[in-house]
């Protein structure tokens, strides 16, 4: 499970993964967060109509087809080994895959990231809800698998972490040869180079990555 992670590079370190026209209000208000979780706005990376582009949707997924934004769950999490089959991720999977920058996660207060503290891609799907009014809301939720030996210990669940110089494969859209060619990703990834902090400790300031 990814219920918590941190995007706390600056946004120097963070503009050259990002690819096409910034979302609005990027560059003025953006700022470091060591804590996000579920319902939260989030970046994201994704492909619309043949452009890979950045946006801002909320973390639980809501999906197109949904009668009422206010009901029901908002899932934040999708397991890798029946996204293709259940309805609600099934379209998501097929035409809307997306990449989440992340610099940790987060299990049990413990934080998971890279020895060298560099950002890594969280991989996702995304959905817009259109209302009858016209207004839409964008969303998304993190993918996940079976932990590796790392996480082992803390959860029975990890993100899924898309290695760098795939943004493109795993945007695209994809048919079905295609899509299967992107199962290999959703296996779990080497916990090599990868650390577990402890929790911190009371009054015990979280590290910006600089």
């Amino acid at each position: 499970m990814c219920g918590r992670y941190s995007l706390t590079a600056h946004l120097d370190q963070l503009l050259p993964r990002l690819a096409g026209p910034l979302p609005p209000g990027l560059l003025e208000h953006y700022a470091p967060r060591s804590f996000i979780k579920p319902g939260e706005p989030v970046l994201a990376l994704r492909q619309e109509h043949g452009q890979v582009q950045p946006a801002l949707m909320l973390w639980g997924m809501l999906p197109e087809w949904s009668k009422d934004p206010l009901a029901g769950p908002r899932p934040f999490n999708a397991r890798a080994e029946t996204v293709a089959e259940k309805p609600s991720f099934r379209g998501a999977w097929r035409h809307r895959r997306c990449l989440l920058p992340a610099n940790s996660f987060l299990e049990k207060g413990h934080r998971i990231q890279r020895r060298d503290g560099a950002l890594f891609w969280l991989a996702g799907i995304w959905d817009r809800w259109i209302g009858p009014d016209g207004s839409e809301v964008e969303s998304c939720c993190v993918l996940t698998s079976p932990p590796n030996a790392l996480v082992a210990p803390l959860h029975n669940r990890m993100p899924v972490v898309l290695p760098d110089g795939l943004e493109q494969a795993w945007l695209e859209t994809k048919d079905g040869p295609g899509l299967r060619a992107l199962e290999p990703l959703l296996l779990g990834w080497d916990g090599g180079g990868w650390c577990v902090d402890p929790p911190p400790r009371a009054n015990e300031q979280l590290p910006l990555f600089v």
